[in-house]
């Protein structure tokens, strides 16, 4: 009898926890075979990465870092091994469309560059079915935060936190990152500035005529629109305060932007680069010659993508004055 009420309890519980996660809205369109399969198509030459760990590498994986009603929010890490430690860490942002995706898409470049010296955090934040535009860049925001607290246990600076992420999780990072300290999403006290920012083929600015053409074409239905409530017509002001090109200045952190070749992808990035060289701030572009939009989840892109990153992380800020 012991024995059937101890199951009883276990099952109970089971079919608890299943239920507070079924009341989460997924979107599960965007999968890594899925793009594979579909990008190979036109790119027979692609392949799926492998991840090799070596010897003293850590990764802590469902680390929460938020915590909303009963909703938690997690990250994992990858860590490097103490040898190769560089004192340095990026938070990468996981693209789908604001809508889908998660985090272990991150694990092929997080191990990658592990293995260059770096701490690396991925999380999970509320996408757009659980929660409109504001609420993931909040989440992420948090993350920046929680990381920051956690340097130490990371083996990092504070200082020498990058935000990174790929298609919308780009657009995320360069949004978050030229909007530190403003308050917009996050308590202006809050220090969420960050020491870079990586973009792969994330869109800079929202509103411009090549960003629109493909994110405005469904109206209130595109995926971007769906994340900010409404298509252009109707969220303008919206569309425009989250687009990181409006918020440009000598407070923007060094810029590294990564394309596939698809101008649209980057759409706004010749406004940013010009505002950026203006201001003095290091930048740097580069782009594929029409890669795959997820390039940075293949073969033989990922590992030009982790040099470029690991290059421009690793080369010191010029001295004040200098040109």
């Amino acid at each position: 009898m012991a024995v059937r009420l101890l199951t009883a309890g276990l099952l109970l519980g089971w079919a608890s926890i299943a239920s507070a996660q079924q009341a989460i809205p997924i979107d599960d369109s965007f999968t890594v075979s899925a793009r594979f399969e579909s990008d190979r198509a036109k790119h027979p030459d692609i392949r799926l990465p492998d991840l090799t760990v070596r010897e003293g590498q850590r990764i802590w994986f469902d680390r929460r870092y938020r915590k909303i009603g009963d909703r938690e929010l997690h990250l994992d890490v990858f860590l490097p091994p103490r040898a190769r430690a560089n004192g340095q860490a990026i938070l990468w942002v996981h693209g789908g469309a604001w809508r889908s995706g998660n985090k272990s898409h991150g694990y092929a470049m997080a191990n990658r560059l592990a293995q260059r010296g770096y701490a690396v955090l991925l999380p999970e934040f509320r996408l757009a079915p659980e929660a409109p535009y504001p609420a993931g860049l909040r989440d992420v925001n948090d993350a920046i935060l929680w990381a920051k607290a956690h340097a130490a246990e990371l083996g990092v600076s504070r200082e020498r936190i990058a935000l990174g992420g790929d298609s919308s999780g780009g657009q995320m990072a360069a949004l978050l990152a030229t909007t530190a300290g403003s308050g917009l999403y996050a308590p202006a006290e809050a220090d969420t500035k960050v020491r870079a920012l990586i973009d792969c083929d994330g869109v800079l600015d929202m509103t411009s005529p090549l960003a629109r053409r493909f994110e405005d074409a469904a109206g209130d239905a595109s995926s971007f629109a769906r994340w900010v409530e409404g298509g252009f017509t109707r969220q303008a002001e919206r569309w425009k305060t989250a687009s990181a090109a409006s918020h440009l200045g000598p407070h923007v952190p060094p810029t590294l932007i990564l394309g596939s070749g698809q101008p649209r992808f980057t759409a706004g990035k010749d406004a940013v680069l010009a505002a950026l060289a203006r201001a003095g701030i290091r930048h740097r572009f580069f782009a594929f010659d029409y890669a795959p939009h997820t390039f940075w989840l293949y073969q033989p892109y990922l590992d030009r993508v982790v040099d470029e990153i690991d290059l421009f992380l690793r080369t010191p800020a010029p001295k004040k004055g200098s040109r």
